[in-house]
């Protein structure tokens, strides 16, 4: 296995398109700012197809040694902090680490 970490950090909007549009720029101030960390693969926001005020941002880490170090940084919190308002307290955890167990696509199997 590669040692692959995604994260997986829930969001929600309660405004309507303002809300919505605000988690949206949450996102990308978040992600320019997580460009270049070492370990990070890239990430995604995504929007439930079912309740459209419910996201995910997903990130992929090289593995869960680079996630730790830079979780454990001081920069950390100030780099999340636009997403932070949005967290989404309903879930049982306001995020969650998953470690790649097996994976299939364009890379192949695993």
């Amino acid at each position: 296995m590669s040692g692959r970490v995604r994260v997986l950090v829930y969001a929600a909007s309660a405004d309507g398109p303002q809300g919505e549009e605000a988690v949206r720029q949450a996102y990308h101030r978040t992600s320019k700012e997580l460009a270049g960390v070492p370990g990070l693969l890239g990430n995604e926001l995504l929007r439930s197809a079912h309740e459209p005020d419910r996201y995910v941002v997903m990130s992929e880490w090289q593995d869960l040694a680079a996630f730790q170090k830079w979780e454990e940084g001081a920069e950390h919190r100030d780099t999340t902090a636009p997403l932070r308002p949005f967290q989404d307290h309903e879930q049982r955890r306001v995020f969650g680490v998953y470690e790649v167990e097996a994976a299939y696509g364009t890379e192949g199997s695993r």
